[in-house]
Parts: C-alpha cells; structure tokens; sequence
C-alpha cells in the first residue's frame, strides 16, 4: 500500500461570537477572527492505492492549504502503515517550516486513522489499549462572578462529575478564595484542578500554590509561561502539590525530556494537539511512564479520548464546561457523550466520524 495522494480541503464559515474567555487579558474561543467575517476550516485526507483513506480536522485552515501544496505532499508514495517514519519525515521539514503545533501532528492523526481502518480494530486498542471506559473532570471557562462558578460546578456534580479544573481571573486573593470556595461546593472526595494559564510569576505561584495544598488539590497545572525553567524547578522543589506542565512547549518528548532533567515539573501534559499527533502523544506519555510520572491528556476530541483509553498514566478525560445548556447536554450529544462522570472511547475503527466528503467537496473554497 502507497500514499497516492494528499489533499486538503478549505471550508469557509463565519466566525461566531465567541461564547468564553479564559483568565483576565487572555481571550478565550476563536482565532480572532471577527465575529461574522469569514474563517476556514481545513479538511486534510491522505489517499492510498488501495483505497483505505485516513483524515484531520483544523482550523486556520489557509495555511495547512499552503502547507499541503508546499511539503505534505512530499509524502506521495510513502507506505501509510509507516508512521514512525512518516512522523520523522515531517519532524524533519519542521526544521524548515517551524510548524505551529496543532499542524505538526496533521498528517500522523490522519495515518493513525487510517492505519485503524486498515487493521480493523479501534484506535486505542491499537495504541495498547488501556481501559475505554475513562473518568472525566469538568474543566471550566472563566466566568464573571462567584456565583456563576457555584451554580454550574453544582450542576456539573449532579450530572455525577467528582472532578473539577478551575480556569479563574489571574487575580491571585480573587483566585484563592474561588479555590477554597470550590473544595466546600464539591465536597472532600471529589479530585481538584487549578489551571493558572501561564499567568503569574514566581513569587506569586509559589504563594497561590500553597494555597492549593491546603484545600487538598490534584495539581497545579501551568501558573507561569513555560520558559523559564529554573524558576519552575524552583517550583516544584517548594511545593507539595504536583506541577503540571509542558502543555505549549514546543519540541514533542525532545522538549520534555529537558522538563524532566530539570525537575520542573512533577508531572507532564500531553496531547495529539501539541505534541506532534498520536505518535507525538505517545513518546511523551510513555516518557513520563519511564520516569514515575503521570502524563496528563490535554483537550477533548476523539484523538485525545483514545490517547486518555490507550496510556495507563492519565487520570482524566478533560471536558470544557461553558454554560447550561452546554452542560445539560453533554449526557446526550451524538458524539463522545459523558454519563455519570465517565466517557467511553469509540469501538468502531478510525479515530472519529469521517466527513462527508462529496459534500465537503462541493462547498470547498479552495483544494490542494
């Protein structure tokens, strides 16, 4: 079997008014692009001469259309089922193209889907297979008052969610009460989060993050950006919670293989959407395994679901809670519903729904 083409598709849509934001000075939804001015989503599909097919799915769709044109297309030819060497290939034009880290891993998330297909077996059994039943927490956008952080935390615990992760303001009192507020709204059994969004520097980490230990939180997931690595060592050495970190660096395991020389963290993030794809994923997470740690799946999404079903190092399926209606449907949305605190991952073969691609090829704006 051959890769006989690659091609990418440009579906143009208006951008909607985003419905979140995270942490104060930082948006949330979107790209940015403006409220009813038109985005592009990019449909990438790898063709074989044997007919199997494989797909991704991202936005900022103009430039993976260029990236196709350009590079992805100096796959044509490759066997699918290599995706080792595949992820080395692109790992190599990385080095000319500096990619943005949710397309580094396009082209091996659309291998793994069709090397799925191909074996006829789910993609998280193929992985290894860890458990498809896998518990989630209510990961939250930044709401206005304290009020609406009670009320929906409430109504995610009686849908049966025991986990929360607080995405807050970035004012560190306003933050500290929130986190105490939480612990009483959800009980002692329930597993805590706090996500600081890269916004603080030492001294205040250091001060929030003792806070945290005093209410008996899981971690402390990436209070500062993500360069200075002595002070996140630092870090990790004074604190008793776990430092969760590497969720943005770029460098896929190269990268957290330094995190961890460094001591600066105590556990590390991992995702199809960062790290280089499935592939990408799975060297860090079986990293961390080597060194003791726990690799914490970043984001939703089908990809990720089956990373969370194939590693036995990840805790938690994360799923982003944004208001009510949101919330009450998650039991009963057609794809990757959550009932009572858990999600299953898909046991049918490929990664997720394939697209419908007479349709998609009719409105497409644009092809490579």
């Amino acid at each position: 079997m051959k890769i006989s083409d690659i091609k990418c598709y440009l579906i143009e849509s208006p951008a909607p008014e985003p419905r979140f934001r995270w942490r104060d000075g930082l948006p949330g939804e979107g790209d940015g692009t403006p409220p009813g001015d038109p985005r592009y989503t990019a449909y990438l599909k790898i063709e074989t001469d044997a007919g199997p097919t494989g797909h991704a799915v991202t936005g900022r769709g103009w430039s993976v259309i260029d990236l196709t044109r350009r590079r992805f297309k100096s796959l044509i030819g490759l066997d699918p089922l290599l995706t080792e060497r595949a992820w080395h290939e692109i790992w190599e034009l990385d080095r000319l193209e500096e990619f943005p880290m949710y397309q580094l891993g396009l082209i091996d998330t659309a291998l793994w889907d069709l090397k799925s297909k191909v074996a006829a077996m789910p993609l998280y059994q193929l992985l290894g297979g860890n458990d498809p039943r896998v518990p989630v927490y209510a990961s939250t956008v930044t709401w206005n008052t304290m009020d609406e952080y009670e009320r929906y935390i409430k109504m995610c615990a009686d849908l049966g969610f025991t986990a929360f992760k607080l995405h807050a303001w970035g004012r560190a009192e306003d933050d500290a009460k929130l986190s105490r507020n939480l612990r009483k709204w959800v009980g002692d059994d329930a597993d805590l989060m706090f996500d600081g969004s890269a916004g603080w520097d030492l001294t205040t980490a250091l001060w929030f993050g003792r806070v945290l230990e005093e209410v008996n939180f899981l971690w402390y997931e990436e209070p500062m950006r993500e360069f200075d690595l002595p002070s996140y060592a630092q870090l990790a050495c004074a604190l008793d919670i776990p430092v969760l970190a590497a969720e943005t660096s770029d460098g896929c395991h190269w990268n957290a293989a330094t995190w961890i020389q460094y001591r600066a963290l105590d556990m590390l993030r991992t995702s199809a959407h960062y790290k280089g794809g499935i592939t990408g994923a799975l060297k860090v997470a079986h990293l961390a395994e080597s060194f003791g740690m726990r690799a914490q799946v970043h984001g939703g999404g089908h990809d990720n679901l089956h990373l969370c079903a194939a590693i036995p190092n990840n805790d938690y399926y994360e799923e982003l809670v944004i208001d009510e209606p949101q919330i009450k449907s998650l039991a009963t949305q057609s794809e990757l519903p959550i009932v009572d605190g858990f999600i299953t991952a898909p046991d049918t073969p490929g990664i997720g729904p394939e697209p419908d691609w007479s349709q998609i090829q009719k409105d497409a704006v644009m092809t490579a």
